[in-house]
């Protein structure tokens, strides 16, 4: 397979797989070319790869950096922006993480907390409040473990998950 087709088969998988991951198929294109190039892009670099317009690039690289997996930069004589994005893959999936858990189980924690304080003793209530507070503990296992995740370094994970394969 040939370079221009290997790279391309690479960003619209990885588009494919962040729609997966609850992300837009163009954010996870454009984090995909920043990924794999070896020198920074300029926004007109990203649209012209990618085929997409100015005011999608511009709105996806924010929400690339918002999440912390993409960075500006600036080169010296040049107006337009540049940007790259990290290429330890330890350290995306770390941030990737924990932006998911800041976006996704931080909030269902705090639903669960308010809607398990329903007031009442009929058995319906009864009921609702236990399969609340299970959901809750779980999501704080989940919660958990979540952060050990992000607050580890890789080896520490691969020795820990060889431990609960064994």
């Amino acid at each position: 397979m040939e370079f221009n087709e290997a790279k391309n088969k690479f960003i619209q998988n990885w588009g494919i797989l962040g729609s997966s991951w609850g992300i837009n198929r163009t954010m996870a294109q454009i984090h995909a070319l920043l990924l794999i190039s070896p020198n920074v892009l300029s926004t007109e670099d990203i649209m012209d790869e990618l085929k997409i317009s100015r005011g999608n690039a511009n709105m996806n690289i924010r929400a690339l950096m918002d999440w912390g997996i993409v960075t500006k930069e600036y080169k010296v004589g040049e107006r337009r922006d540049f940007f790259n994005a990290d290429k330890d893959i330890w350290a995306v999936a770390r941030l990737i993480i924990k932006e998911r858990s800041k976006r996704e189980i931080e909030p269902v924690l705090k639903v669960l907390s308010e809607v398990k304080k329903a007031e009442g003793n009929t058995e319906e209530i009864e009921t609702f409040k236990t399969v609340v507070s299970d959901l809750e503990s779980f999501t704080s296992s989940l919660n958990g473990v979540v952060e050990k995740f992000v607050k580890s370094d890789e080896h520490w994970f691969y020795k820990n998950l060889l431990k609960m394969v064994k």
